[in-house]
C-alpha cells in the first residue's frame, strides 16, 4: 500500500477501532484508545499491510500534531485553574518539581544505553509527568525525537501510568492510617459523581457547528502562521513555546472560548499522529531500547512519587489530595478525575482537573528546559 489516500483511509481506520474497543472492552477500556491505536498500526505495519514510511506519516508527524496541541490547548482557562485553591497547586506543584528531577537524574543512568538522544526524552518525560501525553506528543515533536525511540517512550508511559494510577489508589490509605482517619473509599458518595465532568473532556458538548469550525481554522492557522514569525525573529526561543503561549492567551478570551469542538478534533489528530508513530516503528528497534526506556520512565515516575508523597508526609497534606495531584501530574485531567472518583472525593474532581489543565499548559515550557539542560549535563550534540 503506497496511496496517500489509502494510508489515511486506514489510519482512520484504526483510530476508529482503537475508539471501540476503548469503549466497549474491559482490556483496552484500561489501555487507552492511543496505546490501541499505536498496537494496532504497529501489527499492520510489521506485517507490511501499510508500509513503514510515507509521506503521510511526516504530514502527521510536522503541522497535524502540532494543530492537534492547539486545538487541546484551547480549553485551557486561567479561571478553572484558580479554583484548584492553594493545597492542590502546592501539591501539584511539588509532583512538577519531582518529575522534572526524576527525569534528570534517570537520564544521567540510562544515557549510556539509549545513547546521544537521553536528553530528548528527558524532556518528554518531563513534559508528559507534569502534564500528560498530549505533552509527549509536543516536545518530542519539537525535539525530532526518532519514532522508535518516541514509540518505546510511549508504551514504556502507558505501563508505568498504569502501575502509578494502582499506587495512587492505595498509597492515601497510609495517609489516612497516621491521621486515624476512616479510609475515604469508604465514603456513601455515589461512584458516578464523576461521569458529567468525564464527557466534557472527550466531548464538545454541543453540535460542532460549521462557524465553529471555520473559527478554530482561522485560530490553529492563525496561531501556526504568528509562531512561524516570531520564531524565525527570534530563533533561540523554540517554536513549541512560541504556540503554547499564543494559544494560552487565545484560550482566555470570550469569543473564542465560545468555538466548540476543538477537544474532539484536537484529540482525533493526536490520536492520527500516535497510529502514524506506531506504523513507523520497527519492532526490533522497539526491542532494542525499550528496557532501558522503560526503568527511564519507570525511575522518573518513581523519583516523582518520592518528592510528592514525601514531603508531602513530612508536610502533613492530605494523601487523597496528594494521590489526585500526582494523577494530574503522570496522567493528566482524566485520570486525576477518574481517581478522584473512586477515592469517593468528589470534592477534589473539580481541583484535580483544573491543575491537570495546568499541566498542559506548563509541561511543554518544563520539558524544553529540562532537555537543554539535560543535554548540557550529559555533553550531547
Amino acid at each position: 500500500m503506497t496511496s496517500p489516500v489509502l494510508i489515511l483511509f486506514t489510519l482512520a481506520m484504526v483510530v476508529l477501532a482503537a475508539l471501540w474497543l476503548e469503549s466497549n472492552t474491559r482490556m483496552f477500556r484500561k489501555i487507552g484508545a492511543a496505546a490501541t491505536a499505536i498496537l494496532l498500526a504497529l501489527v499492520l505495519s510489521n506485517t507490511g499491510i501499510i508500509p513503514g514510511q510515507s509521506p503521510v506519516y511526516d504530514f502527521l508527524l510536522g503541522q497535524a500534531v502540532i494543530a492537534g496541541i492547539i486545538l487541546i490547548l484551547l480549553n485551557v482557562s486561567l479561571d478553572s485553574i484558580r479554583q484548584a485553591g492553594a493545597p492542590m497547586l502546592a501539591a501539584f506543584a511539588l509532583g512538577a518539581v519531582g518529575s522534572a528531577a526524576g527525569a534528570l537524574i534517570m537520564s544521567g543512568v540510562v544515557h549510556a544505553a539509549i545513547g546521544e538522544d537521553a536528553w530528548k526524552l528527558a524532556g518528554q518525560f518531563t513534559a508528559t509527568y507534569i502534564g500528560g501525553g498530549m505533552n509527549f506528543a509536543a516536545v518530542g515533536q519539537q525535539l525530532g525525537t526518532r519514532s522508535d525511540l518516541f514509540t518505546a517512550g510511549i508504551a514504556a508511559d502507558v505501563i508505568v501510568t498504569a502501575i502509578w494510577l494502582v499506587a495512587c489508589l492505595l498509597v492515601p490509605e497510609l495517609f489516612a492510617r497516621r491521621a486515624g482517619a476512616p479510609s475515604s473509599t469508604a465514603a456513601s458518595e455515589p461512584e458516578t459523581a464523576h461521569t458529567g465532568l468525564a464527557a466534557q473532556l472527550q466531548t464538545s458538548g454541543v453540535p460542532l457547528r460549521l462557524t465553529d469550525f471555520a473559527g478554530l481554522a482561522v485560530v490553529t492557522f492563525g496561531v501556526m502562521s504568528v509562531a512561524d514569525v516570531l520564531t524565525s525573529l527570534a530563533p533561540a526561543i523554540p517554536r513549541i513555546i512560541w504556540l503554547t503561549t499564543l494559544v494560552l492567551i487565545l484560550a482566555q478570551l470570550p469569543l473564542v472560548r465560545r468555538l466548540s469542538g476543538s477537544v474532539v478534533l484536537g484529540n482525533f489528530l493526536l490520536l492520527l499522529f500516535l497510529a502514524s508513530n506506531g506504523a513507523k516503528s520497527v519492532i526490533s528497534h522497539i526491542v532494542d531500547v525499550g528496557p532501558a526506556i522503560f526503568w527511564f520512565a519507570a525511575g522518573t515516575v518513581a523519583i516523582h512519587g518520592i518528592i510528592i508523597f514525601g514531603i508531602g508526609w513530612l508536610l502533613k497534606m492530605n494523601g487523597d489530595l496528594l494521590a489526585i495531584a500526582s494523577q494530574a501530574n503522570v496522567g493528566g485531567a482524566t485520570t486525576a478525575m477518574a481517581l478522584a472518583g473512586a477515592r469517593r472525593r468528589t470534592d477534589l474532581i473539580l481541583p484535580g482537573v483544573a491543575v491537570g489543565m495546568l499541566g498542559n499548559a506548563v509541561g511543554n515550557y518544563a520539558g524544553i528546559a529540562i532537555a537543554m539542560a539535560t543535554r548540557t549535563m550529559l555533553g550531547s550534540p
